[in-house]
């Protein structure tokens, strides 16, 4: 059954809504042939069926818009530009909720906040060049800031990050100090 295209705006993709009698309690979504499949369990209500294919829709065009991200070789040009140690991998993190970013200091890993998937190129940047500076400096001293003030923008994507966060500053102004936050 297809699902009405006004629900999924947000995909160049058909979305095609299959019920099955024989699944119990998954849901599965790929693309086939062109059109995102969605197959759920029979008794599942109609607002149950939303809920489940809009997410199923939005993590299937998260994968693909993030697909077209090279942050191993962003992570890489950025190093050299400024300076900075090459990360050992660099990866789009679906999991952090409270942070923009995350460095491993012991084995290079960084990884990025999926949130950030839509922000500029600059803002994005920024937030690599700040893990990138945490694999020399693991904490947030001034040796740490003045690594990140390398970076031109770092001072304009710090106050757009604080606006998408859209939370309070601590006393201090210190942007680190804001939830979501930039960590090491």
């Amino acid at each position: 059954m297809p699902a009405p295209e006004s629900a999924f705006r947000s995909t160049p993709f058909a979305v095609e809504v299959i019920r099955s009698p024989r699944r119990q309690k998954t849901v599965s979504a790929r693309v086939v042939e062109g059109r995102i499949r969605v197959r759920i369990p029979a008794w599942m209500s109609a607002d149950d069926e939303r809920r489940f294919v809009t997410d199923a829709v939005e993590r299937i065009e998260q994968k693909r818009r993030s697909a077209s991200v090279d942050l191993e070789g962003r992570g890489r040009e950025l190093a050299a530009s400024y300076d900075l140690p090459t990360p050992k991998s660099i990866r789009w993190a679906t999991n952090q909720q409270h942070r923009w970013g995350s460095c491993s200091i012991g084995s290079g890993d960084i990884r990025i906040s999926m949130r950030l998937l839509d922000v500029p190129p600059w803002v994005l940047d920024h937030v690599i060049v700040h893990e990138l500076a945490h694999l020399v400096v693991p904490d947030h001293s001034d040796s740490f800031h003045r690594l990140l003030a390398r970076y031109p923008l770092a001072e304009r994507a710090t106050g757009y990050l604080l606006a998408l966060s859209d939370l309070p500053v601590h006393a201090s102004g210190d942007a680190t100090a804001v939830q979501p936050r930039l960590a090491g």
